[in-house]
């Protein structure tokens, strides 16, 4: 069993940073892939940043390239998302999540089979 508990949303104007954070507690082999997802009101649920946990190669979604970094610390067991440059747009509850299988599509939150409770992040114009 993995258990993933967020940290770090709040309010921020546009063009603002926060980073968020994600404690995993649990058996580590039981998953390759950890990712951010994010939730806006009546929107589907999205992925924004996924790494691969056995090397670190991380992935992301277009419309985040370049202003949001995912990074892991194996020693605190703990996953990141820095996010700079945030827009309005940007506003949505976001999830990390532990990916069990190796491969597949990794933006498939249905794929996932971990989550956290989520953390609210606000930006505002």
């Amino acid at each position: 069993q993995v258990q993933l508990v967020e940290f770090g949303g709040g309010s921020v104007q546009a063009g603002g940073s926060l980073r968020l954070s994600c404690v995993v507690s649990g058996y580590q082999s039981s998953y390759y892939y950890l990712g951010w997802f994010r939730q806006a009101p009546g929107t589907e649920r999205e992925g924004v940043a996924v790494i691969y946990t056995d090397g670190g190669t991380t992935y992301y979604v277009d419309s985040v390239k370049g202003r949001f970094t995912i990074s892991q610390d194996s020693a605190r067991n703990t996953l990141y998302l820095q996010m700079n440059s945030l827009k309005p747009e940007d506003t949505a509850t976001y999830y990390c999540a532990a990916k069990s299988r190796y491969g597949g599509n990794l933006w498939d939150s249905d794929q996932y089979k971990y989550w956290g409770q989520g953390t609210q992040v606000t930006v505002s114009s």
